[in-house]
């Protein structure tokens, strides 16, 4: 049996990884909005050399109006919709709690397919999905003791507006998730993307126009270490990790490889150790364990 979409799923989560880290970084210093409409610019010319060298044509005006249509609808919901808000939440509170709440992905992008394109999860998939997400929350979830007792709770520091800000995000890419496997069918993937990338374009340049924020732009093209982290994940994000995405929901059912997608938090720990220098305790080792565990489950339904 081949797991092209579940290897795919696992690749994505590492794409994922370097383009939610670079992402933030970025964000922090010019604007989540800059960021969004710049990135995606940047992806539009890498897939346009590597469409021309693979298929001959730096457009693809092979795919159909219909084709188009699905996918220009995948690419405003999830790029334009998702991942505004997702950046925000960078922002707000930073990439382990916003891919935290995005790890709500995998049931919400389960609902939207089974709802329109009739896939059906079997209860070992459920039951690796429970226990990914379980692991997920594990790891980037927090207990401490509270004040003037010894009993130790789970808590929240972080604000409303950036949980709800995350969220949005993981509503906007389970649908642009199940929207891009409806209208790409078995049409290449990263002509696919390409076709989501310039949906977002668009949808950006809209964005901007309406707030006049072409000053910020330019600004943000002169910053050179913002320009680096942006052009790094644009390399990691639109490009690889999308093309990736749509690759797996291609050869898995979508619920499935969302959920494989959604270990990013727990990738996150090894840079966090190498580069950071972030001490590692064993709520994060054993969330990591348990999150593998799920992802296995997947490959043994």
């Amino acid at each position: 049996m081949s797991y092209l979409g579940e290897f795919s799923a696992l690749l994505t989560a590492l794409f994922w990884t370097v383009t939610s880290l670079s992402f933030e970084a970025a964000g922090k210093r010019v604007g989540s909005l800059q960021v969004n409409l710049i990135r995606l610019v940047i992806a539009f010319f890498i897939y346009s050399l590597y469409l021309k060298i693979t298929r001959g044509m730096f457009l693809p005006l092979d795919a159909g109006m219909e084709r188009w249509l699905w996918l220009s609808l995948s690419g405003v919901v999830g790029f334009v919709l998702g991942d505004l808000l997702l950046f925000q939440a960078f922002v707000v509170v930073g990439a382990r709690v916003a891919m935290l709440i995005m790890s709500l992905s995998p049931p919400v992008t389960a609902l939207i397919s089974w709802l329109m394109l009739g896939e059906v999860l079997t209860p070992m998939n459920w039951l690796g999905m429970g226990v990914t997400l379980t692991g997920i929350s594990l790891v980037v979830l927090k207990r401490e003791r509270g004040n003037g007792s010894t009993r130790r709770k789970i808590t929240s520091a972080y604000s409303m507006k950036g949980i709800l800000l995350a969220f949005g995000g993981a509503v906007g890419q389970a649908a642009g998730l199940v929207l891009s496997k409806r209208g790409m069918g078995s049409y290449d993937a990263f002509a696919s993307s390409q076709i989501r990338v310039i949906a977002g374009m668009v949808g950006f340049l809209i964005i901007i126009l309406m707030m006049r924020r072409w000053p910020m732009i330019l600004r943000t093209l002169r910053n050179k270490p913002a320009m680096r982290l942006i052009s790094l994940g644009s390399l990691f994000g639109p490009f690889l990790g999308v093309s990736f995405s749509l690759l797996a929901v291609q050869h898995t059912q979508a619920g499935i490889a969302a959920t494989i997608m959604a270990i990013v938090p727990v990738l996150i720990i090894p840079p966090a150790v190498l580069i950071f220098r972030e001490r590692i305790n064993w709520k994060e080792i054993t969330g990591a364990l348990i999150t593998v565990a799920g992802v296995m489950l997947f490959f043994l339904a």
